[in-house]
């Protein structure tokens, strides 16, 4: 179960940009990271590669503050807000509630829900 600290911690590494570092820090070696219905991604190198990918796709992604987040035993859920302006310098926001399971002070489960739709702007 991860303490307040910790999950607070994890949010602030988001929102101030650091996307994969939070990846490197807060998820187990093992984690999986699922997006919607689509099938999860397994395993923190390929969650950090991933996230990297996508982030070098875009000009910049903004992540703002957050507004909710709720710790329950060891689940957690957060409301983001993403606003990623591609490289034609269009924007994309994505308001995304995550559900995750930690194990101890890491994170092994999240799952992303979001408006598939917001992802085909350009």
């Amino acid at each position: 179960m991860p303490t307040q600290a910790t999950v607070e911690a994890f949010i602030a590494t988001v929102v101030s940009g650091q996307h994969a570092e939070a990846i490197k820090r807060f998820y187990a070696l093992t984690a999986t990271m699922q997006e919607n219905h689509h099938p999860p991604r397994v395993g923190r190198d390929v969650l950090v590669a991933r996230e990297r990918a996508a982030l070098a796709r875009h000009g910049d992604v903004f992540t703002h503050p957050v507004d909710f987040f709720a710790i329950e035993g060891d689940r957690v859920a957060i409301h983001w807000v993403f606003e990623f302006t591609r490289l034609s310098g269009k924007t994309m926001r994505i308001d995304e509630l995550a559900h995750q399971r930690w194990e101890g002070e890491k994170i092994m489960e999240e799952r992303f829900f979001y408006d598939p739709v917001a992802t085909l702007a350009d």
